[in-house]
């Protein structure tokens, strides 16, 4: 008979993170800690008559060291786009000590456009550019024998793919599951943001007074989770503890005015085990769009958080949409690892209707629990609260 899992953990043993600001995690986080953006501006890339302001990665690079990585294997079937999720995964798994050919591995993809670039090139639909086509070929790369699961819900796509990754180790489907998010962007997405009147044309300042909107960016970030007894989680292991999806069904594109689905989803997170003065910070999704930051701003006090310090990570990377529940958990994780809260990057006086608890600058912390929050387009909304190991013994 086979032990029953409803006791075990699921435990990140493994990340990466490829951005403008760095090749790998430690790279990443440091230029974070540093102050750093990757946000410029750019003219007439990909035939866009006006200017816009985004983060964008070197892909002839990341082409390289994909090369000197797999030196036998050879990348040209690949698109940008499955190249930056291969070489993301690569480190990850490297890291974890992972078999990925193994059947008890599943790979989870968490993007919301994939290849849809492709589509600028002959405006018509073809195989290549679904996603599940895209998730086979990062799958197939690493011989793994499972159907990958394609994760597409808006901006909470990142944190969506990490929920169903934990469902599928808590059920013992899998015993490792790897999450990757990754998005690349393309005449057809930016267009698509400046029909919406959604992007600013300066840096973007969440939560600011002064916001306009938000800027578009680059990434591809990999999580790799396992399953494992609580005896087995040591102190410095960070602890995927509760998800959460709440979908409001607000708009197709407006987020509820009352923060109904973010806050029905921090207040499934947020339980007993974990009270509020635990809690080193409320990682935002923060886009800087006037609506999305009152949203949350809202639902962080409908559910009792006014005390506990607020961030996000816009100001640095833009949004980087299927890559951003990935990356964003990743940078959280080192952060309170290192008692630090990230500054919110472009804020300066308070924007929104509720008294958060935000700065520019980054502060010391002594909490090792965090929660990280996303909302998207269609009212879809989600929350993670992640615990260190020691915070659980």
């Amino acid at each position: 008979m086979e032990r029953a899992l409803e006791h075990d953990l699921i435990v990140s043993i493994g990340d990466n993170i490829l951005s403008p600001l760095g090749i790998g995690t430690e790279e990443t986080y440091h230029a974070v800690n540093a102050g750093y953006s990757a946000l410029q501006q750019y003219e007439g890339l990909w035939g866009i008559p006006e200017p816009f302001i985004a983060s964008l990665l070197d892909h002839k690079a990341i082409a390289r060291m994909l090369d000197d990585k797999f030196p036998t294997k050879s990348f040209a079937a690949y698109t940008s786009f499955e190249r930056m999720a291969i070489l993301s995964a690569a480190y990850a798994l490297e890291q974890a000590a992972v078999d990925p050919a193994s059947k008890r591995v599943v790979f989870f993809l968490s993007t919301t456009k994939g290849n849809v670039g492709l589509l600028d090139k002959e405006n018509s639909y073809r195989e290549e550019i679904s996603l599940g086509y895209s998730a086979r070929q990062i799958c197939g790369f690493f011989r793994n024998p499972n159907a990958p699961v394609v994760v597409t819900n808006a901006c909470t796509s990142g944190s969506c793919a990490q929920i169903a990754a934990m469902r599928a180790l808590q059920s013992g489907r899998c015993d490792t599951a790897v999450v990757i998010g990754a998005d690349v962007q393309s005449k057809f997405i930016v267009s698509g943001f400046q029909s919406f009147k959604a992007l600013s044309s300066d840096p973007c300042r969440p939560f600011d007074k002064s916001r306009s909107g938000l800027n578009l960016g680059e990434a591809a970030a990999t999580i790799v989770y396992s399953r494992r007894r609580p005896k087995d989680v040591h102190a410095d292991d960070w602890v995927l503890c509760r998800g959460a999806i709440r979908n409001d069904a607000n708009h197709i594109s407006g987020p509820s005015r009352t923060g109904e689905g973010s806050y029905l989803a921090l207040q499934a997170v947020l339980q007993d085990d974990c009270p509020i003065d635990r809690l080193a910070f409320v990682n935002t999704h923060g886009t800087a769009t006037p609506y999305n930051d009152e949203m949350e701003a809202i639902a962080i006090d409908r559910a009792g958080l006014l005390s506990v310090p607020v961030n996000g990570l816009k100001g640095y990377f833009g949004h980087t949409m299927g890559a951003a529940g990935v990356l964003e958990s990743i940078l959280s994780m080192q952060a309170a690892a290192n008692h630090t809260i990230p500054g919110t990057r472009g804020y300066s006086e308070c924007g929104v209707s509720r008294p958060l608890q935000l700065s520019a600058s980054h502060r010391v912390t002594g909490q090792r629990s965090f929660v990280k929050l996303l909302s998207g387009f269609g009212g879809c909304n989600a929350a993670l609260l992640f615990r260190q190991g020691d915070e659980l013994c």
